[in-house]
This record gives C-alpha cells, structure tokens and sequence, in this order.
C-alpha cells in the first residue's frame, strides 16, 4: 500500500511539473510574497524585524493560491477521462487521494521555503523572535494543507477546473472569515452563544494566528489535521460514488 501510495505521488508531482502549471505558481507566490510584505503590509513603515506582515496577509493569499493548485487534482481526470482508468488500477482509493493530496502539498511547501530569503533579511535587520517565525511558517503548512484538502474535495464534484477553482476559493474565503468579528456580530445579539462559538471555531484563521504567536496548541493542530482528513475522506466518498461505490 505505500508502494500504491508513493506510485500517486511519483506521478502527481512529476504533473505538476510537466506543465506550466507548478512554475507559474512558484513564480507567483515568490512575486507576491514579498510584494504583500515590504509594500501591502508596509514592512519599513512598522520599524521591526519580523515577518508580522507577510503572514498577516499569508491567508488571503492562500486563499486564491491553493485552490488554483488543488482544482486539477480530481477536475482534470474527469475531464480527461482518466479517472475509470485510475480507478481500474490496482491502488486503494485512499492512496491515489491521499498521494494526489501529498503531491499539491509539496509544491505548497516548496513555494512558502522560496520566501525563506525573507527570514535571512530579517535577521540581518535585526533580532527577531525566530520560534514565532518558525511556528507561523508551520500554521502557514497547516492552513495550506487544509485549503488544498478542501478544494481536491470541491475538485470532485466536477470536471470543469473553472468552477472546482471557484468552488475552491469560496470555501476558503467562508473558512478564512468565519471567526472574524464582523461575522460574528452580523450573527446578532440575540444569537445562542454556541452557535456563536461554533461558528468562531470553524475559522482557519482563528487557529493560524495562534501558530503566528508562537503557541502550537493540540486544538489548533486537531482543527487542521482533522479539516484534512474530513475534506479527503469527502473526496475518496465522492470518486467512489462516481465509479459506483467500488474500492
């Protein structure tokens, strides 16, 4: 089954990168990091050496990002028609979602490792809290991770990339702005309490931001491994429904 597990992976990787599709988005996220750093988040003008400003904006960039890398995963098989030929191999179904899976979070990885240049500089500007940079590149893996996860589910309810990026970046957004105040009092005060709690607790950004400040807390890493793992299971239910239930 690893072997089954590591095959998915080999050839979703190797996809990526035989289309434009993995370089142009590399390229972005390295044009645009900086750019909502030193400008957008006005890096010079808050007179500290940190990354505060890059991950402060780092979920609205996620927010389009990941699911322009997670729209192809299940979208192009349908489209191509090579999903009954994927199917028919002989891979449990957990293994090609989660080696697709594995396979976008890499390139995720490698686009947020590109902006590592970013905590050098800040380095040499002055002496930043580097625990809280390292935790907040961590929550920022973990928010990339469940966004990607969302949107390979979002990704298997069509053949059409446009509408599983659509689809994809509306989650993300609902997930992004959950806990935000405005939501929260758009809810009323005549709103329960838990509904109101329930609602904070769904937000992705509520439990990035704890990772932001340094504090990796077991609620926060359960919130995100558990987004993935619904969100995955959704997508093997829903391939599985397409092939008529099978492995």
């Amino acid at each position: 089954m690893i072997n089954a597990l590591l095959a998915v992976y080999r050839r979703e990787l190797t996809s990526y990168f035989q289309t434009p599709l993995a370089y142009v988005f590399l390229a972005v996220y390295a044009l645009c990091a900086p750019a909502f750093t030193f400008h957008v988040g006005r890096f010079f003008d808050t007179n500290r050496a940190d990354l505060a400003p890059m991950f402060d904006w780092m979920p609205w960039l996620l927010v389009i990002l990941m699911p322009a890398l997670a729209m192809r995963s299940w979208a192009e098989e349908r489209d191509r028609g090579t999903l009954e030929f994927l199917m028919a191999l002989p891979i449990p179904l957990w293994a090609s979602t989660f080696g697709k899976f594995l396979a976008a979070w890499s390139v995720a990885a490698a686009a947020l490792i590109l902006t590592w240049p970013l905590w050098i500089a800040v380095n040499y500007l002055g002496s930043p809290d580097n625990t809280a940079i390292a935790t907040g590149y961590l929550g920022a893996l973990f928010l990339a991770g469940g966004y990607l996860a969302v949107g390979q589910a979002l990704s298997a309810t069509t053949s059409n990339q446009v509408v599983a990026f659509v689809l994809g970046c509306g989650a993300a957004f609902l997930l992004t702005m959950a806990g935000l105040p405005l939501v929260l009092s758009g809810l009323g005060e005549g709103a329960p309490v838990w509904l109101t709690e329930f609602i904070a607790g769904l937000s992705a950004l509520e439990h990035y931001n704890a990772f932001r400040y340094g504090v990796i807390g077991l609620p926060d890493l359960v919130y995100f491994i558990g987004l993935i793992a619904a969100s995955l299971s959704c997508a093997g239910v829903l391939i599985a429904e397409r092939r008529g239930g099978g492995r």
